[in-house]
């Protein structure tokens, strides 16, 4: 539940902002700001969350964390309003629009709209002559975006307060003042932001990777049992080279007596091979199952790594108290706490130049272009020979690539990932499913008098795709977030 009017007119009467200084400006999150200022009664950190369900202002008492990425309207913040000194700070009316206004210099003055409306929420900075400068959240349906104009003033008549439907003051438990009461009340249940609500998100997130991991390893352990056994076919290949002269063409099976064991076998033949083909055939298989059991068993030692370092964050989760944090942890999907993957400073500026929609994944790195320039920029400039392309097959839509990883092969579960990306990001959206054709980028040629960015792909193979929600969702928790 946000805040009502009267909980707001009594959250600002508390505060007493009017004649504070603004220190410091954080951007936790897309949807929640921290003004941290300095006034008569000492340092406060004002916390707005345009939250759904959780619109609010108030002094927090929990420390707010940083974005792991600049966000645009921090910074914007920081360059305008930082040092600057709060005059006022009202709400206009019963209309939960609270205006903040600030002396930044001699000669320039902003407005800072916090609308805390939970279908609508913004908070909009503006000149003196009211032209919005920025807004948090850009919308241009309502004129809020850079070079608009927002005059929330002259939308209602201050005058009517209360008139339209009467509100009261919550009655919350615990002691200190309200802003303290108000911050414990939205932490344990704010919604989408309550500690209940982030722990059951993190729960839901954590243990389906757990539960899909420990699947997989069932499988890796079957393979490897099998593979462990594949001794046979070297003893099958040695009791056909000791058989051969009793083989005649045509024979589909040779009866001998395994010497290793004393038993008597049946091993099946190919008609149309020599005993030395044949026996040539099990050792290969042979050889091959020996490499295969060597990278089932590396598979299975870092899948059990995985699965350790997913209980290990899950559980460190689960006793988080700050919810913010949590946000943010949660935000970062599986690459946080405890044994989170290190990205390097020049990643993280290739990945702010990129254009698209980038999502690290379990350390992949999956690209989606948006429009033909999109996917014409990336194939130029961001892709190699032995990326992965994947496209729906027969209806326009977006280019998906996967960054190949020196050494590893595509897991299932990527390419899993990268093809419900593309059907979403395709007009084939609304049909829930759809035949993708992928193919390394060196297997792509462009199109001869084509469009921008049309490719036309050969060693294609094929992969059907049935959206999958809760995978989108999870994917919405890895994008990579960008100025």
């Amino acid at each position: 539940m946000s805040l009502n009017w009267k909980e707001i007119d009594r959250i600002l009467s508390e505060l007493d902002l009017a004649g504070s200084q603004i220190q410091k400006v954080v951007q936790a999150a897309f949807d929640v700001l921290c003004l941290k200022v300095h006034g008569r009664s000492g340092t406060k950190n004002i916390l707005i969350a345009l939250t759904p369900g959780a619109c609010r202002i108030h002094e927090t008492f929990k420390p707010v964390p940083k974005s792991d990425s600049p966000l645009r309207f921090a910074q914007f913040l920081t360059a305008r309003i930082v040092n600057g000194w709060i005059e006022e700070a009202v709400q206009l009316g019963d209309n939960r629009i609270v205006r903040l206004s600030i002396h930044c210099s001699a000669s320039r003055r902003v407005k800072l709209y916090v609308r805390l409306w939970s279908n609508a929420a913004n908070v909009v900075a503006v000149d003196e002559a009211g032209t919005v400068l920025d807004a948090m959240r850009r919308l241009p349906k309502r004129d809020e975006v850079t070079g608009g104009r927002y005059c929330p003033e002259a939308a209602f008549d201050a005058e009517q307060k209360g008139a339209a439907k009467e509100y009261a003051i919550r009655e919350l438990g615990g002691s200190g003042s309200f802003n303290e009461k108000i911050d414990t009340f939205y932490a344990e249940q704010g919604g989408a932001l309550s500690l209940e609500s982030l722990h059951e998100q993190a729960r839901r997130l954590f243990e389906t990777r757990i539960n899909r991991l420990l699947a997989s390893l069932e499988k890796l352990s079957e393979k490897e049992a099998d593979f462990a056994a594949a001794g046979r076919f070297r003893e099958y290949a040695d009791i056909i080279l000791a058989n051969a002269a009793s083989i005649k063409a045509g024979d589909s099976h040779l009866d001998a007596v395994n010497f290793y064991t004393g038993e008597t076998v049946m091993i099946e033949l190919d008609p149309k091979q020599s005993p030395i083909q044949q026996a040539e055939a099990c050792y290969e298989k042979y050889r091959k199952a020996k490499t295969g059991l060597s990278d089932v068993q590396e598979e299975i030692a870092t899948g059990k790594k995985e699965l350790e370092r997913l209980e290990t964050t899950l559980a460190a989760l689960l006793t988080e108290t700050n919810p913010l944090v949590l946000q943010k942890k949660i935000k970062s999907g599986a690459e946080h706490a405890g044994g989170s993957v290190r990205i390097s400073a020049q990643t993280k500026k290739a990945d702010m130049k990129r254009p698209g929609l980038s999502f690290r994944r379990n350390e992949w790195l999956i690209m989606v272009g948006r429009d033909a320039s999109e996917n014409d920029e990336l194939l130029r400039r961001h892709v190699k020979g032995n990326d992965l392309w994947l496209h729906v097959r027969d209806y326009a839509g977006s280019y998906v690539f996967i960054k190949q990883r020196a050494g590893k092969s595509y897991p299932l579960t990527i390419l899993l990932d990268a093809g419900n990306l593309a059907v979403f990001y395709s007009k084939s959206r609304n049909n829930g499913e759809a035949d993708l054709f992928y193919t390394p980028v060196k297997f792509l040629r462009r199109a001869k008098d084509g469009p921008k960015g049309r490719v036309i792909p050969t060693h294609e193979k094929n992969l059907h795709i049935k959206m999958d929600e809760k995978r989108l969702k999870e994917l919405e928790l890895c994008r990579i977030e960008k100025l």
